[in-house]
């Protein structure tokens, strides 16, 4: 029997896999024509024997899957030998009824709304998780001053809180988008060419009911080659996974033996080495990434579908189905390992503070040119500090002055101390005292989580 058992596991988790496996696909196509049978029955247009009996056959583990989807190659879908299958099993006098009305697409599209459905509650609940995880960091590392970088390089203090708030609000960000992606999932009922017109004037009837019945909202009109729903899905899908990535790569880099502010949650051969036995790799991130990179891989597939032809799409439709259930792992799996790696992450305070003494002379520059600009002009002040950071970094090995040197360094420029003392100087490099509106922005990203999860 083929499996993907040997590469799908690492990243995602067993949850998500069953969640978006054979058996779970099956038996949401199952409850679709379930459903229709039922809602059909309570119009009038199938007698209610024959719809209990195709109800109680439509249990995926009378099927076989792996079978299911070879037949399917000759009619490009697994719900025709499906249907066949499923019709083989019910009594003659309700074999009719089986499928009455619908199309394939029709079981197929619901059905992946099912599975959307049922697996997005287990994203959002790791979303849930991450977000609390750093609303925690916010809170207990709001004075935690570290090193600011962009662009790679040490920029300005900021704080260990500051940081994980930015991650809390993009993470709530992806819990507001995922939520509003996943009010739009609907049921598919439409028939041959979505007139429903096997149904004659029972069909409008029919779809509400059925849309009742599989718990999924019932959509304005069919929408076989309409895909924003699924586009939709899949950009929130992406979005997750990115998101989980942007935080899981933050905790790589300050892992690096370099930085040493923080580890991911150690654990029995967790980030081991096949050949180098003292290493400790971030193994989480890597996992993370590599889910973030396929998942937003996928995005064209869906966005792709976007001009499907006429009313019923050549290819479209069924590149959505495959790659669904991966986009669903992939970034299910992205926010579930960043999850863990928040939830237990080691934050090393004390590498932070000695990584901020060693760069403080090029962290506190601004604020120092800033304060020359008066007397000197922002060129002359701008200039000035320049030179002093060059001069005193010429003896660092990452050319990035400590408070010490830099203070030094002004210290013996004329210009410098004819208008500011040693105390001035010494005010002006203390990064602890240069973070801006740091505890306003995190009060608001919590207030923000605060606001999401009480809605």
């Amino acid at each position: 029997m083929p499996t993907d058992s040997l590469f799908a596991p690492i990243t995602t988790t067993d949850e998500l896999l069953e969640s978006t496996g054979d058996q779970a696909w099956l038996q949401a196509m199952l409850d679709s024509e379930a459903a229709l049978a039922r809602a059909e029955a309570e119009a009038g247009l199938v007698p209610v024997e024959a719809s209990d009996a195709i109800s109680g056959c439509c249990q995926a583990s009378r099927f076989d899957p792996v079978e299911l989807g070879r037949a399917a190659r000759t009619g490009g879908n697994p719900v025709i030998p499906l249907v066949q299958d499923l019709t083989s099993m019910v009594p003659p006098e309700g074999r009719p009824w089986v499928h009455w009305g619908a199309t394939s697409q029709d079981i197929l599209d619901t059905a992946a709304m099912l599975v959307a459905q049922r697996t997005t509650k287990l994203i959002a609940a790791d979303l849930a998780r991450l977000a609390d995880g750093c609303d925690a960091l916010a809170e207990t590392h709001r004075r935690t001053v570290m090193v600011g970088r962009t662009l790679l390089q040490p920029a300005l203090p900021i704080t260990f809180g500051f940081k994980a708030a930015g991650w809390l609000v993009a993470a709530t960000d992806c819990r507001y988008e995922l939520r509003n992606a996943v009010s739009g999932l609907a049921a598919q009922l439409g028939g041959a060419a979505g007139t429903l017109a096997a149904l004659g004037e029972r069909g409008a009837e029919v779809a509400a009911t059925y849309a009742r019945l599989v718990g999924l909202p019932e959509p304005v009109v069919p929408w076989h080659t309409a895909r924003q729903r699924t586009a939709r899905l899949a950009g929130a899908l992406a979005m997750v996974a990115g998101t989980a990535a942007k935080v899981a790569g933050d905790v790589a880099l300050l892992m690096q033996a370099e930085l040493s502010e923080a580890s991911e949650p150690a654990g029995p051969g967790r980030g081991g080495s096949s050949s180098l036995p003292q290493k400790r790799n971030p193994i989480g991130a890597a996992e993370v990434g590599s889910a973030a990179r396929r998942a937003v891989a996928l995005l064209p597939v869906f966005f792709g579908g976007l001009a499907a032809e006429h009313e019923r799409s050549l290819s479209a439709w069924p590149a959505e189905l495959h790659s669904l259930t991966e986009l669903l792992r992939l970034s299910g799996g992205a926010v579930a390992g960043t999850a863990d790696i928040v939830d237990g992450l080691e934050v090393h305070t004390a590498n932070m503070a000695a990584n901020v003494d060693r760069n403080a002379g090029s962290l506190m520059a601004e604020r120092v040119s800033l304060a020359l600009t008066p007397p000197l002009g922002r060129s002359g002040a701008r200039d000035t500090v320049a030179a002093a950071a060059r001069r005193a970094g010429s003896n660092s090995r990452a050319g990035s002055p400590s408070t010490e040197a830099m203070a030094e360094a002004l210290l013996a420029d004329p210009a410098v101390t004819a208008i500011m003392t040693p105390a001035d100087i010494s005010a002006l490099l203390e990064p602890e005292s240069y973070l801006g509106v740091s505890d306003t922005w995190i009060d608001r990203a919590r207030a923000y989580h605060r606001a999401f999860s009480g809605s």
